[in-house]
C-alpha cells in the first residue's frame, strides 16, 4: 500500500514538474516574439564562415566598425552615437555572432580568437579599407585580439571600458551566465532564463548604467528588448565561458600592439573596474590616448555621446594617417 501511495506521489510530482517546464518555454517564446516584434532587424545580413551576421551601416568614407559588449547588440552604438558624427566616415555596427539578429554557426566555440576572426572576415566580405575598430566591454577583448592576431586588417583601434584582464572576481558577477555545460545552458535558455531575466531587468540595467540612470528608451530604441531571446541567452553565456579560456594569453602580447590606440574609461565603472582594466593598459600600449573620465559608468555611449564621437575622431584622425 506504501509502495503504491509513494508512486503516486512521485508521478505527482513528475507530472507537475513537466507542466511547471512547459509553462516556462511557452512564457519564453512569448517574450521573445514581443522582443521580435517591438524591435525587429533594421539592416542587412551577410554569410560569414558559416555565421549569419547582421549589420547596420550609415555615411561614406573611411570606415569605422564597432563591436559591442557580452549580452549587448548594434543599437547599442547605432541609437547613441550615430547621426553624431562630422562627415567622411562610413560608420558600421554589426551584432556579434549570437547576439542581436546575428546567427552563430551551430559548432561555434566563442572564443576570443574565433570572433576575432569573425570580425576579420567580415571586414574583409565588406571590402573595408583597415578601419578603426571601436569596442566596448566585451567587444574592447575581441578588438585587442584582433589587433594582436590580424593587426593589417585594421589601422587603430578606440576601445570603450573594455574588459582588457582576466578576474577572478569577474565570474561572480555574472553567476547567471556562467554556465560551462551546452546541454545545462541550452535547457535554461528555453524554460528558466528568459522569464528570469525579464523579472530582473530592471535591477540588472541600474547595475550596469550606475552611476547614470539606464535611459528610459534603453528597451526599445538601445535594443534592451532583444536579450529576452533564447538564442541571445545562449550566446551571452557561451561568451562568458569561452572569455577565460584566451583572455590571459592575449594579454600577455598587448605590447606587440603598435597602430593607434586609445581607450576611454570612466572612474565609477562598477561593471569593469578602472583599476583592473584601464590604467595597467597605461604601461603595455605605446603612445596610448588614455581618457579618464570621473564619475562615469560603464555605458559612456549612453552617458555621454557627444564625449565619445569626439574621442572616437581623435583616435581615427591619426589612425587614418598611418595608412595614407
Amino acid at each position: 500500500m506504501l509502495t503504491a501511495v509513494l508512486s503516486w506521489v512521485l508521478a505527482g510530482l513528475l507530472v507537475a514538474v513537466a507542466l511547471v517546464v512547459l509553462v516556462l518555454m511557452i512564457l519564453t517564446q512569448w517574450i521573445a516574439a514581443k522582443a521580435e516584434r517591438l524591435v525587429p532587424a533594421r539592416g542587412k545580413f551577410i554569410e560569414v564562415d558559416g555565421n549569419r551576421i547582421h549589420y547596420v551601416e550609415e555615411g561614406e568614407g573611411r570606415p569605422i566598425v564597432f563591436v559591442h559588449g557580452l549580452g549587448a547588440q548594434l543599437h547599442h552604438f547605432r541609437h547613441t552615437l550615430f547621426g553624431r558624427f562630422g562627415t567622411g566616415y562610413r560608420l558600421i555596427a554589426l551584432d556579434r555572432p549570437g547576439s542581436g539578429y546575428s546567427v552563430r554557426r551551430s559548432d561555434a566555440s566563442g572564443r576570443l580568437p574565433e570572433q576575432a576572426q569573425v570580425v576579420q572576415r567580415f571586414i574583409e566580405a565588406l571590402g573595408l579599407e583597415r578601419p578603426l575598430v571601436v569596442g566596448h566591454s566585451l567587444g574592447g577583448a575581441v578588438a585587442l585580439a584582433l589587433a594582436v592576431l590580424h593587426p593589417e586588417t585594421i589601422s587603430g583601434i578606440a576601445l570603450l571600458s573594455p574588459l582588457t584582464h582576466l578576474e577572478e572576481e569577474a565570474r561572480r558577477k555574472l553567476d547567471l551566465l556562467y554556465v560551462p555545460s551546452r546541454t545545462l545552458r541550452r535547457i535554461m535558455a528555453y524554460t528558466m532564463a528568459i522569464p528570469a531575466s525579464l523579472k530582473y531587468a530592471e535591477p540588472t540595467m541600474r547595475f550596469i548604467f550606475a552611476p547614470q540612470a539606464a535611459p528610459k528608451d534603453y528597451m526599445i530604441a538601445g535594443g534592451g528588448w532583444l536579450g529576452l531571446r533564447p538564442a541571445h541567452y545562449y550566446a551571452t553565456s557561451t561568451d562568458v565561458v569561452a572569455v577565460e579560456r584566451d583572455l590571459g594569453r592575449i594579454e600577455e602580447r598587448y605590447r606587440e600592439i603598435s597602430m593607434p590606440a586609445g581607450i576611454l574609461f570612466g572612474t565609477a565603472d562598477r561593471v569593469i573596474g578602472i583599476g583592473v582594466h584601464g590604467e595597467p593598459m597605461l604601461d603595455k600600449l605605446k603612445g596610448i590616448d588614455f581618457e579618464r573620465v570621473e564619475g562615469l559608468g560603464h555605458m559612456p555611449q549612453f552617458a555621454e555621446p557627444e564625449r565619445v564621437v569626439a574621442f572616437i575622431e581623435r583616435i581615427a584622425a591619426r589612425a587614418f594617417v598611418s595608412v595614407i
